[in-house]
């Protein structure tokens, strides 16, 4: 404990002077508590401790919280938190730290429900004292752990404890029911065995549960490295991806698109440009106009990204919106010429995003336009070059939500040229259009 600042040890050692003596009735009294139950429910902790990803130990605790009385339930956290897995130095206070915290927890969840416990185990009369049994094991828990914050790292009382304690509240509430039903059939006829099994559908759930959140970290953590990529090789557009699937996200919403479609979106909006890793650099760096040669170069980007993106299963509908983007409605677009709903749908969406993007960006080539101004040229180019669902819905939510443009932290200094190297777009022709010109200088975008 030496290298832990002197108030933060003496927190620590005050917690822990507390959880013994919130023990010791237990050991006067040790006929009367039921030792047998409180080696079970403890072998159950070690166990959930020692597991990676085993959510069992707050459904035990407050097992024991609704079964033993408040010193022997302190008892219950101990062996798991002592034996459990830390992944950071001092490993034992660390310990101590946890065996004290949950100890001190569950006893006050215990001492809680024993005062509205009814003579009755039955439900619904169960359920009142349980709700405060769970609350209360939660806000000792953070109440504890916002204090050892404020000692040994110095945070203010209010990031210490404000912040940490919605969430905190949820794992209590949610995992309450299961730590009743525990206890209750612990009362019943069938005895201890049948209550444990109450623990193992909501272990397999929550096991479930947490590798669907660990996938979904995944595909976003692939999809920020893409994207970083891509904006380190084309700092003419830097931050133009996470704005384009902003802007998809706020047209698919207004369509009624929800779910893993919205969610594909996003995706799709954010990796549009992917395939511009596939593209020499001298090009999407060049401050003149674009040859036709090296517009064509250019122009095979959605191919490229396509080609990047095809075997990425969660993708889904973003492939598609990622080769055809620079589709156009009348059939003057790239890479297929396309025409009408030939275009896929997410294709449509980003389109009109990427160019809203584009004018409301201030790029190598012109400066940024405001809102209205980029709405207006969207509705003039609708039916030929955009969807007019996608702009209209566009302009919907725009009204309700705003939009905010590319901050100066998202451009560099020496990005910004003066705007007379590039050709305004003023119509809807195929080499001036917001599709075509606006990302790059007489280049796609």
């Amino acid at each position: 404990m030496g290298a832990l600042p002197a108030a933060a040890r003496v927190y620590i050692a005050g917690a822990v002077l507390a959880a013994a003596l919130c023990a010791v009735p237990a050991m006067r009294d040790a006929s009367a508590v039921p030792w047998g139950a409180v080696a079970l429910l403890a072998g159950l902790c070690v166990v959930s401790e020692r597991l990676p990803r085993c959510p069992l130990t707050v459904p035990v605790l407050l097992a024991g919280a609704f079964l033993l009385p408040p010193g022997a339930a302190g008892l219950v956290a101990v062996p798991g938190a002592l034996l459990g897995r830390v992944g950071r130095r001092p490993v034992w206070v660390r310990r101590l730290w946890h065996a004290a915290q949950f100890s001190l927890a569950a006893s006050a969840a215990s001492y809680v429900h024993g005062l509205g416990a009814p003579a009755s185990h039955a439900l619904p009369y169960a359920l009142l004292p349980a709700l405060a049994a769970a609350l209360t094991l939660a806000l000792v828990v953070t109440a504890l752990d916002g204090g050892v914050l404020v000692a040994a790292e110095g945070r203010s009382p209010r990031a210490a404890w404000g912040a940490p304690l919605p969430a905190a509240l949820v794992p209590p509430l949610l995992h309450g029911p299961t730590g009743l039903m525990t206890a209750l059939l612990w009362h019943s006829a069938y005895g201890p065995v049948a209550a444990l099994l109450v623990l193992l559908p909501m272990s397999v759930s929550s096991w479930v549960l947490d590798r669907c959140r660990r996938e979904r970290a995944a595909h976003q953590a692939t999809v920020r490295a893409l994207v970083q990529a891509v904006d380190l090789k084309d700092r003419y557009t830097r931050g133009h991806s996470e704005r384009v699937g902003r802007a998809s996200v706020l047209i698919a919403r207004e369509l009624g698109i929800t779910g893993d479609r919205l969610e594909a979106v996003r995706f799709a909006g954010t990796l549009h440009d992917v395939g511009k890793l596939g593209v020499p650099t001298r090009l999407l760096r060049k401050d003149g106009p674009l040859t036709a040669e090296e517009r064509r170069v250019i122009e095979l980007h959605p191919e490229y990204g396509h080609e990047m993106v095809r075997g990425i299963g969660f993708l889904g509908e973003a492939r598609d919106a990622i080769l055809h983007h620079h589709e156009r409605l009348d059939g003057s677009g790239y890479p297929y010429g396309l025409m009408g709903h030939q275009i896929p749908e997410f294709a449509r969406v980003v389109a009109v995003a990427d160019a809203f993007d584009a004018m409301t960006s201030t790029r190598s080539y012109s400066r940024a336009r405001p809102v209205p101004v980029a709405l207006a040229e969207l509705h003039r180019c609708s039916g030929s070059h955009f969807d007019p669902r996608m702009v209209a819905a566009l302009s919907r939510a725009l009204d309700r939500h705003g939009w905010r443009p590319a901050s100066p932290r998202e451009r560099c200094p020496e990005d910004i040229i003066p705007p007379s190297r590039n050709v305004p777009v003023d119509h809807c022709s195929p080499a001036t259009s917001p599709a075509a010109g606006f990302a790059h200088p007489g280049g796609p975008a």
